[in-house]
């Protein structure tokens, strides 16, 4: 499903977003529209794209990005009608909440096939387009990228796999003048509570109940924006994300320990 703008994208840059009918999806869209940038944004069908507005600057695409053959299309299709892809966001992803002990082995992968492969392979469809434009990967990982995460076992799995990955695609874009940019934010209020129906654990990016000092996607959008303008390979995305990461470098038990004290009391505090 393609829903294209009123007419030709503008003469500006193109960024490619996955996840864009969410939360911080839409915030990075209007951020990048506002910095003159035209937009693609990529979505399951469904209600939450379908209400998105076309515009100019702004093209839709309905797409399933575990079908890797429906992936392949999009990427050709969004290279035929942009003048270049000069961006991609790998902002598409979902998490897991709950014990180890009651993860599936059908959710594990599903959490890795949105979160890791889909974005994997993404960036090697516009690995060319991206030499071509001497343009940026940025990957949106999260504070679980690069510490444990209490009851998420499998998203931050996932999401240490995506920064492992674009971490060591960096070196061997940087002659072509390609970026790799890791952005890691925090709690980002975009889905608080809104699980998915299946009663699996799956769940939306920002919806659990059990986070810390949540932050807009808005505010979220600006600072990842801001970073990229500035250059920097690595962003952490709020306060909470810029804590969490200094005390994990200088005291990764200290951060354990703490994490645990503030996220599981949270939860055993939460109603139910």
């Amino acid at each position: 499903m393609t829903k294209p703008g009123t007419g030709k994208p503008g003469t500006g840059k193109t960024a490619v977003i996955t996840g864009g009918a969410g939360g911080l999806g839409l915030a990075l869209d209007a951020g990048l529209r506002q910095r003159g940038w035209s937009t693609a944004l990529i979505d399951l069908p469904g209600p939450a794209l379908e209400v998105i507005e076309p515009l100019e600057n702004r093209r839709i695409y309905g797409c399933d990005l575990t079908d890797l053959a429906a992936m392949g299309r999009l990427c050709a299709q969004i290279r035929a009608e942009h003048r270049s892809v000069d961006l991609v966001i790998y902002n598409a992803g979902i998490t897991w909440i709950g014990a180890f002990a009651d993860l599936s082995d059908a959710a594990h992968r599903k959490v890795f096939d949105i979160n890791f492969f889909a974005a994997v392979t993404m960036a090697q469809a516009f690995q060319q387009d991206l030499r071509q434009a001497c343009g940026t990967h940025l990957a949106i990982s999260s504070v679980a990228g690069f510490s444990p995460l209490f009851h998420r076992t499998a998203y931050a799995a996932s999401k240490h796999a995506l920064e492992g990955f674009f971490k060591s695609l960096r070196s061997e874009e940087k002659p072509h003048g390609v970026r790799s940019v890791i952005a890691a934010p925090s709690f980002v209020a975009t889905n608080i509570g809104r699980a998915e129906a299946k009663g699996n654990g799956i769940a939306r990016p920002g919806s659990a109940t059990d986070g810390v000092d949540y932050m807009s996607p808005e505010s979220a959008a600006k600072e990842i924006l801001d970073g990229l303008d500035r250059g920097k390979q690595f962003i952490p995305v709020g306060r909470i994300a810029r804590l969490s990461a200094l005390i994990n470098r200088l005291s990764p038990r200290l951060f354990e320990w703490l994490m645990e004290r503030k996220i599981a009391s949270n939860e055993d505090n939460s109603p139910g």
